[in-house]
């Protein structure tokens, strides 16, 4: 048998596509299942659904405490999004052009939040904020941990972006007389503006979602709407849960949506 290339199919290739198939179906079915389950008509989260149904939208949106938590977290992550923005991107350009022979090491650093569990990152954060006297009174200390944890999203979007960047451009743009300030803006940030805005997207994905270091840094009487699905998730097990996960859900879809359509899925390439 062969494709539509010309190529001929084996009961192998066959194989190996149902299972990617397979895999696909069974990662995706969890999300496909809390959002029809945020459509249902009945009191509770069971399946098959009783019904269709948007009461439990409607009471998402006329909860004054989910819509402060949502606002909150909205806040934080473009907060995250803006400063994670300007300092990855400096840090990245630091890292491809000047670190020389560190290079390696400084960029194990920068990405240390992805690899260090982010539990522990927020208990290391909790005891060094307490000791410098930002505790948890004021919402600076969940702020900066959502800066930390999604730091490297940017860094390595843009980090990405600059080792493809062709430096003759840069060169030539100098040969003609234009500045260093001239230079970056005319040739580098519009040849690294797809990795820029890609990190950004991420790093605010990334910050609406956290748990762990919203948890242990937040600040008295404000959650984060994650924060405020697990409290509500502990006496309540209707359907509203399932709206709550269903607007992260489209959110998610949203940022993709828009990196497709700016900068492209194909450039994502690390």
């Amino acid at each position: 048998m062969r494709g539509a290339g010309g190529v001929e199919k084996t009961i192998w290739d066959r194989l190996f596509l149902v299972l990617v198939a397979a895999i696909y179906i069974f990662l995706m079915f969890p999300i496909v299942l809390v959002v029809l389950l945020s459509f249902n008509s009945g009191e509770f989260l069971a399946f098959p659904l009783e019904g269709f149904s948007l009461r439990w939208f409607e009471a998402l949106f006329s909860n004054t405490r989910f819509l402060e938590a949502t606002s909150y977290s909205l806040r934080i992550a473009a907060i995250s999004m803006i400063v994670n923005g300007v300092i990855g991107t400096l840090a990245a350009i630091y890292v491809a052009r000047h670190a020389g022979n560190n290079r390696d090491r400084i960029r194990l650093v920068m990405t240390s939040p992805l690899l260090v569990p982010e539990i522990l990152t927020a208990i290391a954060l909790l005891f060094y904020f307490y000791e410098i006297g930002i505790g948890t009174d004021y919402s600076i200390g969940i702020q900066l941990g959502h800066i930390v944890v999604t730091f490297p999203y940017v860094f390595l979007n843009v980090s990405s972006a600059l080792f493809n960047f062709d430096r003759s451009q840069e060169e030539a743009a100098r040969s003609l007389g234009a500045g260093g300030w001239m230079t970056f803006r005319r040739v580098t940030l519009p040849a690294i503006k797809p990795g820029i805005i890609t990190g950004c997207l991420f790093a605010f994905v990334i910050s609406f979602d956290i748990f762990n270091i919203s948890l242990l840094l937040k600040s008295l009487g404000r959650n984060t709407l994650p924060l405020e699905l697990f409290d509500y998730l502990r006496f309540n097990f209707d359907p509203t849960a399932a709206a709550i996960a269903s607007l992260s859900i489209f959110l998610t879809f949203a940022a993709i949506l828009i990196i497709d359509r700016t900068v492209g899925l194909r450039s994502l390439r690390f």
